[in-house]
């Protein structure tokens, strides 16, 4: 179990609805497809860009189930999200993706009743994660949403007692202060995929080793250049790539990031479909705009 990690760039992918909102598993081979023609090779399913909160019970053991499927006989490794305000849904979830071979499970914080400590933070995981004992877990930090904000470094020196198949953190925190301490907790021993697209060669810079990003979905190839060029000493390039993440984020952003991240991917031939409210959907001139911007910084030539 301690050898899985995440390293390298995993597609944060959408869940795929049809026209009329309903879940559209058909897609599924072609997210697939599309993100291992490109060299991604593991992918963390049902999270913050798979709409989670907006997606049934059923709905996701579904859509664990589709991608255990496309996965077999290929080298894409699937991590599934199972977080929930219901921790029985959660712990449901981690153990059918246990039951379906997935290569290791994650959750974010209950949101809703939040825990009030970090001692409660680990109480809620350790129900969770002992569900699937025989995966790797990594706990999904992410205070921007779920307004839950302790210590990582904290967490990792004394979440082990309770969760012996803890493996990492999901650290999607722009705090690079807190990364650095998390990263060397425990004598360093823990995977830290990174959460920030935006910032991921700063992350590099402090020592990451991978990320889970939803522009993997469609623009891998900038980050794995920048990775490339980092690791080869050349700033100045890492540099370059680092910049066209954050124009290509602004642009997609402008409108309404998950309604527009999925309108792109529609366009790149991969049917998602549109994004459950409360997340909107942009109208035809406002797909129409995006990606006359997109265009205009060079996107469909540099994004693989």
């Amino acid at each position: 179990m301690s050898s899985f990690a995440i390293h390298g760039i995993c597609a944060a992918t959408h869940t795929p609805f049809a026209a009329d909102g309903s879940l559209n598993l058909a897609a599924v081979e072609k997210q697939r497809d599309h993100l291992l023609a490109r060299g991604v090779t593991q992918v963390f399913i049902g999270g913050s860009t798979g709409e989670s909160h907006s997606v049934s019970l059923t709905e996701r053991r579904a859509l664990a189930e589709r991608w255990a499927q496309v996965a077999k006989g290929t080298p894409l490794q699937v991590i599934v999200h199972v977080g929930s305000n219901n921790l029985r849904d959660a712990a449901e979830l981690a153990a059918h993706a246990q039951q379906q071979g997935a290569a290791a499970f994650s959750m974010l914080a209950p949101s809703y009743f939040k825990p009030r400590s970090l001692g409660d933070l680990v109480a809620c995981c350790a129900q969770v994660a002992s569900a699937a004992p025989a995966l790797p877990f990594y706990y999904y930090d992410i205070p921007v949403l779920t307004g839950v904000n302790f210590s990582m470094e904290e967490f990792l020196n004394t979440a082990p007692a309770s969760i012996p198949n803890l493996v990492g953190i999901k650290f999607t925190n722009p705090d690079l202060m807190a990364y650095q301490l998390a990263l060397r907790a425990g004598g360093g021993r823990y995977d830290l995929p990174w959460g920030c697209d935006e910032f991921y060669l700063a992350a590099l810079a402090m020592g990451a080793k991978g990320a889970v990003g939803s522009t993997f979905n469609f623009a891998p190839g900038v980050y794995q250049r920048m990775a490339k060029a980092f690791a080869a000493g050349d700033i100045a390039t890492a540099r370059a790539e680092q910049f066209r993440s954050v124009q290509l984020v602004q642009v997609v952003a402008r409108r309404g990031y998950m309604g527009c991240a999925k309108a792109l991917m529609g366009h790149l031939g991969v049917p998602v479909g549109p994004a459950r409210l409360p997340n909107a959907n942009p109208d035809a001139a406002a797909v129409k705009a995006m990606l006359g911007e997109l265009e205009a910084i060079g996107f469909f030539g540099w994004k693989d």
